[in-house]
Order: C-alpha cells, then sequence, then structure tokens
C-alpha cells in the first residue's frame, strides 16, 4: 500500500454523524491489542477552540521534553497533518504501512468502520508504535460516542467553550450538549474547564462530582492583556507576563484554559518547567484561525464556521483593525447558521465576495450572496476560490483587509491560492 492508496481507502468510507457509537472502534482497537491502554492522554471535547488549545498544549508538552502526539481534524492542506508527532506529520510510508495494518482488521468487521473511526485507530496505532510519552487528542464531534472516547481514562479531560451546534445529534439544549460532551470525563482523570455559561459550569461539575473526579474551572478573572498586534499578544495570568503567538482575545482565554491545564499536570506529576511554557506559547502554530497569510497586502484567513466562531472573529478585528472595513470573503455549509455568522461581521465590512465550498454539505455562493444583499449589503458571487480570493483582492484595492472565513474546507484551498497569486504578481 502507498500513501495515495491510504489515503484514498481512508476516504472511500464516508464519516457519518449519525453512525456516532463506540463498538465500531473498541472492536478496532481490540484487535490491534489495545494499544490505547498503553498511552497517556490529555482529551479535548468542545464546540470552539478545541484545535488552538490542543495546540498549544502539544508546543509546551514538546519543549517540556515530552514526545507528544497530537490528533486533530479536519486537515487544512495535507491530510497527514491530523496526525503528528514533535509538531512532524505521519510521514507517507507511515500512513501506509499503519494503514494496511488497520485496513485488514476493519475489511473483515461486519459493521465496517466510518472514516473517522479508521483514522481514530491508525492514529493511535502510530502513536503507540513510536512510543509517544503523552497524546493530545482531539475530539470529531460530541464526546460521549465519539470513537476518540474509546480511550480510557485520560491523565486530563479538557472543556473548551461549549455552545449549541449539532442539535440535530448532540441534544437541542446548552445542558444536553454539555452532558455529551461531559462524557469524555472518566474515574482516574483530572478535568478543567472552559469558565463559560452557567448551565454548562453546572453540568459539568455535575458530571464530575459523581464520577469523583477533581474539576477546575479556569479562572478568566486572572487574565489581562497587556498589548496586542497582528504579530501576537502579551498578557499576565496569575501575575506571570507570557507571549501568545496566536491572536484574538478568545485565544487569551483558550491560553488560560491551557495554563490551568498545565497546574493541574504538574499537580498529576508532569514535569513542566515554566520555560517551556513560555517558549510553547510564544512558538504555537495553528493555520487557519485568525492566521495573518500577508501583511501587504493585509489576508486574514479564519476557519471559523458557526456563530461563536464569528462572534470572535469580529471581537479581534475591532481590536486589531482599530474600526477599519474589511472585504470578506466567505464560504459556508448549508447547515450552519450562516445568517447570524453575517450578522456578526457586517459592521466591520465594506462588502462581500462569495464562493462555494468545495464540500457536499455547502451553500451555494449565489445563495450566500442573496441572504447577504437581502442585508442591504454589496455582494459579489465567484465560481472558484482562486477566483474570490484575485476578487477580494482587487476590490479591496490594496488599502482594505480582506478577511477570508466561514468554513475550515476552504482554508486549504486559500493558503495555496494566496501563495500563488501574490508570487505570480511578485514576477
Amino acid at each position: 500500500m502507498t500513501e495515495s492508496e491510504a489515503i484514498a481507502y481512508i476516504e472511500s468510507y464516508g464519516w457519518s454523524a449519525v453512525r456516532l457509537g463506540l463498538d465500531r472502534t473498541r472492536q478496532l482497537v481490540h484487535e490491534l491489542m489495545d494499544p490505547q491502554k498503553k498511552l497517556k492522554f490529555i482529551h479535548v471535547a468542545g464546540s470552539n477552540g478545541k484545535g488552538s488549545t490542543c495546540a498549544m498544549f502539544a508546543s509546551i508538552l514538546r519543549k517540556a521534553g515530552f514526545k507528544t502526539g497530537l490528533y486533530t481534524s479536519p486537515y487544512i492542506e495535507t491530510f497527514n497533518e491530523r496526525i503528528q508527532i514533535n509538531g512532524i506529520p505521519i510521514s507517507g510510508d507511515r500512513l501506509a504501512s499503519v494503514t494496511e495494518k488497520v485496513r485488514d482488521i476493519a475489511d473483515k468487521m461486519e459493521d465496517h468502520p466510518s472514516q473517522f473511526e479508521l483514522v481514530t485507530a491508525i492514529a493511535i496505532q502510530y502513536f503507540y508504535e513510536e512510543e509517544c510519552d503523552i497524546v493530545v487528542f482531539e475530539v470529531g464531534m460530541g464526546g460521549a460516542l465519539d470513537s476518540t472516547n474509546v480511550i480510557d481514562a485520560p491523565e486530563l479531560a479538557v472543556l473548551t467553550n461549549i455552545g449549541l451546534e449539532h442539535t440535530e445529534y448532540l441534544g437541542s439544549t446548552l445542558e444536553e450538549i454539555a452532558l455529551t460532551k461531559a462524557g469524555i470525563i472518566k474515574a482516574g482523570c483530572s478535568c478543567i474547564c472552559y469558565d463559560g455559561a452557567d448551565k454548562v459550569n453546572e453540568t459539568i461539575e455535575k458530571v464530575c462530582r459523581e464520577k469523583r473526579v477533581p474539576l477546575r474551572i479556569s479562572d478568566f478573572s486572572k487574565l489581562r492583556l497587556i498589548d496586542s498586534t497582528i504579530d501576537g499578544q502579551r498578557f499576565s495570568w496569575d501575575d506571570e507576563e507570557y507571549y501568545l503567538s496566536l491572536i484574538g482575545p478568545h485565544q487569551l482565554h483558550n491560553a488560560a484554559l491551557v495554563l490551568t491545564g498545565i497546574e493541574v499536570l504538574r499537580e498529576r506529576g508532569f514535569n513542566i518547567p515554566e520555560a517551556s511554557v513560555h517558549d510553547g506559547l510564544s512558538e504555537v502554530i495553528w493555520p487557519a484561525r485568525l492566521e495573518v497569510l500577508s501583511k501587504t497586502p493585509l489576508f486574514i484567513l479564519d476557519g471559523g464556521h458557526n456563530p461563536q466562531c464569528a462572534r470572535a472573529l469580529a471581537d479581534s478585528l475591532g481590536l486589531l483593525l482599530n474600526g477599519q472595513k474589511s472585504v470578506f470573503l466567505m464560504g459556508v455549509l448549508a447547515d450552519k447558521n450562516y445568517e447570524e455568522m453575517i450578522d456578526s461581521v457586517i459592521p466591520y465590512a465594506s462588502l462581500f465576495v462569495c464562493v462555494t465550498v468545495d464540500s457536499s454539505r455547502a451553500l451555494k455562493a449565489s445563495d450566500l450572496s442573496r441572504c447577504i444583499e437581502e442585508r442591504g449589503f454589496t455582494a459579489v458571487t465567484c465560481d472558484t476560490v482562486f477566483e474570490g480570493i484575485d476578487k477580494a483582492l482587487k476590490l479591496s484595492k490594496g488599502t482594505e483587509p480582506v478577511v477570508a472565513f466561514g468554513s475550515l474546507y476552504m482554508a486549504g484551498a486559500i493558503r495555496y491560492g494566496l501563495n500563488k497569486l501574490l508570487q505570480s504578481n511578485d514576477q
């Protein structure tokens, strides 16, 4: 099996939320001799900020000398990004060899695993074979029935900001969704929680009491912003100053959650020097989350795909751009609450360029444009993401920032397309 054959095999099995459950993954990893039982995990669930939180944890632990696995989704440009050790994506050869091992088991199963279940098993097996000291494990959807929850009690169960999402699968209220995500909390672990809505906090507190798991809710009152630019931000936490390479006020809350987690990991016996925390936060990289792709012209990419993300983006632009209007390059999935997303960013927009995301679930650019025009704003449609980038840059006239957002599914195309366009303009 080659790398391309491995990816083709994995992607031939569609991921379907209605198949949430652990039976297939349990059978798969059991046939692999339960490699997950020989690993330590930081398990991260939530609605927003999961990826950034995972990236910060992984960066700090790597700096502290731990061989650190990182499992996230979706990928931005290459499939291999989803499975990393010490910041290096799994190689094509290793992806092929581990996938072949998993395939030999999966193809004999009466109920074949889904795409996400296959990748989860591949990641676990790879981290085991490479003898990782610890694995930062991001939940795909929900928590209780997500295939990542096949692991035993993690060292740390992390609950990031929780909001209404995937209500058709996870529950129709904040309490129901929080309870589903709290399914990653198991007796024997420690738990940390983003200080969110009271109903969410109360739900998580109840689960922790029932399972006798120590809980620490991140205390945002200890946060203080010192300064913020498009390059990064300096802040203090509990009277200690840090520099964070990720931008946006919401990232400070994610950083505070991570710092709370570091305190708990130290209490559990992990040797994490303070210098490693500083270095990890200052050097962390997480693509497509308020990522500055170009300063001249200013081009910002954000993979925000729900109303909470859109509000965080709007708050960040208000802080970073001092009220300057932007050209928004936007594409969304049809099953997202895109109307509320539009309403959040409209105060910061001069106009919109609409594209169709490369997904079977995509909202057509023409329908997105119509929704924006109903709100009295100009919206231009483009047939491809590349055309959208070119149009947005021309309409900005080099004086207004361009902000691309709406879906991680178009982030890779934007990063590639902008780079190609800027290179051609330099020649």
